[in-house]
């Protein structure tokens, strides 16, 4: 009932836009949010958890799906797929937050309002994309598409982040190592951050910004980033920090990502920034490697002893690396036997990773309660073809698990198909969903013990198989402790029982209802087509009367007035009569 509803309700509002002569090259008009509409859902850390406005802990486990960051000016798959159908699929399966890739271009091209270089749109699958709303029309401007994307997040009670992935626009910028390049400057970084952060401050369906995505490189590189106390241009914790002022100054509500870099100089050793990647003197010798690797944008070595300074917005602060299996790269810490991709073995398991790898590298940041994190990228292949030996899939169920007992808030890597070395949770051509990846993966999703989905939208449930986070803190038992999950079969579901995150006692929220006042003059309130009742159609009366200026009977503009406020109906008013046809709240009788 829900998503019908709100796609009616999507499908009436974009009529309404295109009586306005909505065209593809001008961004679309801020709308002011309702004053608690979409303020109640920011989230911070508290003692190391991340937590709501109660206090109560989160868990943030999402999906990444790329696109914009590419050159489609739109999510990948949009060429053959419907856009909403997906954001359906990511919202039943439980996702709560999209993480989405992006490029500093994009983002100035949308605040200057450029014209698109292309858009990869199939407008026969997707007509709500188009300037004219029907099968075959002309694809609306990539800003209007983003901002109709947030909406549906918003109905299917998705959170995102936004991630800057790189500077260009460009399906291989992300391989350039700093967050800014020969096009963009820093402070172009900047600005986009600015401006981002800025448009969506009154809408807390964004509610986080990943800073930059993989900061890497090694001296030999020529191009670096690296980490310490220095305002050099390369060093990526000042970066950081310049960043998240730049978000956090337009809106501190945010919940700010900062990846890591890639090494790490053995100083303990007499190694520093200026020494090789390699001593080639005594090349193959562990004890004179002068640094300590890691993915890309996974090495937080640094922060024991330069960590991220937010000043007073410091509780906004989230960490966040990337971490990949043997099917990505042969890495050391695999003790992998064989060459790709035919592994004859595989020896390693948590306790080997913690010890070579994870502790040092990343987990003590949750190890010892310092910082949460959030797994910006994990996945990989869950299938014979790809992983003949299993060796992937036994790393992710390592790390899988271990994010289970950690509670390490996550974003799976990817929906996309077209992740050449990971694949995705769809195949054929975005039209199927792998049943087998997404089995393996569930277990890791915030669920109640029942298998309800949980959402991070208080008011608004995570698809058709989910509850809001509100509901859950009035009704959920106390949770009990995750059970061991076992092996899944390679080729057959995974059946690890959901688990929840520990959470502190439920909190019911007070409502925010607007309260009611003698004497209004009103007859129904909400009631603006003065038809004796309050439904759906008294939102696109109004909706039409602020689009298009279409007239309103005087006493449907006294029944529009629904927050009370004396003055002339506005989107404020909109908004809660839609609230209140959703039974998200009731109107003053």
């Amino acid at each position: 009932m829900k998503r019908g509803f709100f796609k009616r309700f999507a499908a009436a509002a974009m009529s309404a836009a295109m009586l306005l002569g909505m065209t593809t090259a001008a961004a679309p008009a801020k709308v002011t949010a309702a004053p608690d509409a979409y303020h109640d859902d920011w989230l911070h850390v508290e003692k190391g958890k991340v937590v709501d406005m109660n206090g109560n802990e989160v868990w943030m486990t999402g999906v990444n799906w790329f696109g914009y960051n590419v050159g489609s000016q739109i999510f990948d798959g949009a060429w053959s797929a419907n856009v909403h159908h997906c954001l359906e699929l990511i919202s039943d399966h439980g996702f709560n937050l999209l993480r989405v890739p992006m490029s500093t271009q994009i983002l100035l091209q949308w605040k200057n309002g450029e014209p698109d270089p292309m858009i990869k749109l199939n407008e026969y699958e997707n007509p709500e994309l188009t300037v004219e709303g029907v099968v075959g029309g002309k694809p609306m401007y990539s800003f209007d598409i983003w901002n109709q994307v947030v909406a549906w997040c918003r109905e299917e009670g998705i959170k995102i982040m936004m991630d800057v992935h790189c500077a260009t626009t460009n399906s291989a910028g992300h391989n350039y190592a700093l967050w800014y390049d020969q096009n963009y400057s820093e402070d172009d970084w900047l600005e986009a951050l600015a401006w981002f952060a800025d448009y969506y401050k009154d809408d807390d369906t964004i509610i986080a910004i990943d800073l930059k995505n993989e900061p890497h490189g090694k001296k030999d590189d020529g191009i670096f980033a690296k980490w310490d106390g220095s305002s050099d241009d390369n060093n990526w914790r000042y970066g950081a920090e310049k960043g998240a002022k730049a978000c956090l100054d337009q809106n501190p509500n945010l919940l700010i990502m900062v990846e890591g870099i890639e090494v790490y100089p053995k100083i303990e050793k007499g190694f520093d920034w200026n020494s090789p990647s390699t001593d080639y003197a005594h090349y193959g010798d562990p004890n004179y490697e002068p640094f300590y690797g890691a993915w890309w944008g996974a090495n937080f070595r640094g922060v024991r002893d330069f960590p991220v300074d937010l000043g007073e917005h410091q509780s906004q602060l989230v960490y966040s690396p990337h971490d990949y299996g043997p099917m990505v790269w042969e890495q050391t810490w695999f003790h992998l036997e064989g060459e790709k991709p035919n592994f004859t073995s595989y020896k390693f398991d948590e306790e080997s990773l913690l010890e070579e790898y994870w502790y040092d590298t990343w987990a003590y940041l949750v190890e010892e309660n310092m910082y949460p994190l959030l797994m910006g990228e994990w996945g990989g292949w869950t299938d014979d073809e790809h992983d003949p030996s299993g060796a992937n899939r036994h790393w992710m169920k390592v790390l899988r698990d271990y994010m289970i007992k950690k509670h390490i808030h996550h974003t799976f890597w990817c929906f996309n198909e077209n992740s050449s070395d990971t694949g995705g949770l769809m195949y054929d051509n975005f039209q199927k969903w792998d049943d087998v990846k997404y089995e393996f993966v569930k277990p890791a999703l915030w669920q109640t013990n029942d298998g309800k989905f949980i959402s991070l939208d208080h008011a608004i449930p995570l698809g058709d198989n989910g509850i809001s986070l509100s509901e859950y803190y009035s009704t959920a038992p106390t949770p009990t402790d995750p059970p061991e999950p076992t092996d899944p079969k390679p080729t057959e579901p995974v059946t690890d029982a959901p688990t929840d995150p520990k959470p502190t006692e439920p909190v019911t929220d007070k409502p925010t209802e607007p309260q009611p006042t003698p004497d209004t003059g009103a007859t129904l309130l909400g009631d603006v087509d003065v038809s004796g009742k309050v439904d759906i159609l008294d939102v696109i009366t109004l909706n039409k009367s602020l689009m298009i200026g279409e007239k309103l009977t005087d006493q449907g503009k006294v029944n529009a007035d629904v927050d009370l406020s004396g003055g002339a109906p506005d989107e404020i008013d909109s908004l809660n009569i839609l609230k209140c046809v959703v039974e998200i709240i009731d109107l003053p009788a």
